[in-house]
């Protein structure tokens, strides 16, 4: 990646916080975020909202939702410890775990990456609907997948092509005034497509598919939006973030590794994919 692992003009080392669950196999949550921000040089922390059981293939098996005074506890700690300028959040299945994150980014005047995560069991509707109204127009960028993205606007209509994702991630900003990075990865497509929109205007941003054993992708959504929080973190500019964001992933996804017989992974590259990313504007 280019200008991996540089520090940024800020006086201390770059610091990020990651509030989510913690994925027992490593692949998503915690681990995930973690992983990423230390192989862009950013030093991680987390707050665990629960505990989940993943298999490597990707199913959720079991979920320990922790207390909401605990989250609270936990961000309250870091928070007032670091005071760093950037937050990411994903699962967050409580309530009380969701106004946790909204006040304090509102009292502290903090950076919120929104990646929803509304595919288990122990995430209700009603949830799903507090976190939207609590946290999406509050984040500087949201990054939904396209199961997401059908929730959090309520539409039975589903996101099939490259059409219906760049629809709806228009309307997504135009619901909640946010920077919108809405992930094409379960679709269809001849390369690997996401739908951008920035300040009303909306880009493409796209890779070459990689090629990887069945299951090593599990987890390359929630990459992407921790390498998204990195590179801003660091102070690029955010169409190099997004860029580097995404060569980030398809090179953990190309080198992926072998955990145990037949079991694979995405794992941070050692070579740069940069020059495959494009981000061009588009138009409906």
């Amino acid at each position: 990646m280019s200008n991996k692992k540089q520090k940024t003009s800020r006086q201390f080392y770059p610091f990020a916080v990651t509030v989510s669950g913690n994925d027992a196999s490593g692949s998503t949550g915690i681990a995930a975020d973690l992983r990423t921000f230390n192989a862009f040089g950013v030093y991680g922390s987390s707050v665990t909202t629960a505990v989940i059981c993943r298999t490597p293939a990707g199913k959720i098996t079991r979920v320990d939702k922790l207390s909401a005074e605990s989250v609270k506890t936990q961000l309250d700690m870091v928070i007032s410890s670091f005071s760093p300028s950037f937050i990411k959040c994903g699962m967050l299945p409580e309530p009380e775990m969701i106004d946790a994150v909204a006040e304090t980014v509102e009292k502290r005047n903090l950076n919120l990456i929104c990646d929803p995560e509304f595919c288990s069991s122990c995430v209700s509707d009603s949830s799903v609907e507090y976190f939207c109204e609590k946290l999406l127009s509050r984040s500087a960028w949201i990054t939904p997948d396209t199961l997401e993205a059908q929730k959090i606007l309520k539409s039975n209509k589903e996101i099939r092509t490259e059409k219906d994702l760049f629809e709806a991630a228009k309307e997504l900003f135009n619901r909640f005034g946010t920077s919108v990075l809405l992930k094409g990865g379960k679709l269809n497509l001849p390369e690997s497509v996401d739908a951008v929109c920035r300040g009303g205007k909306l880009y493409r941003l796209t890779s070459p598919l990689a090629e990887m054993p069945p299951c090593a992708g599990v987890g390359a959504g929630n990459t992407l939006s921790a390498a998204l929080t990195a590179g801003l973190i660091l102070d690029y500019p955010w169409k190099q973030a997004l860029c580097e964001a995404k060569s980030f992933v398809l090179g953990s996804l190309t080198q992926n590794v072998e955990l145990a017989n037949g079991v694979f992974a995405m794992y941070p590259p050692t070579e740069d994919c940069y020059d495959l990313i494009k981000l061009e504007e588009k138009h409906l």
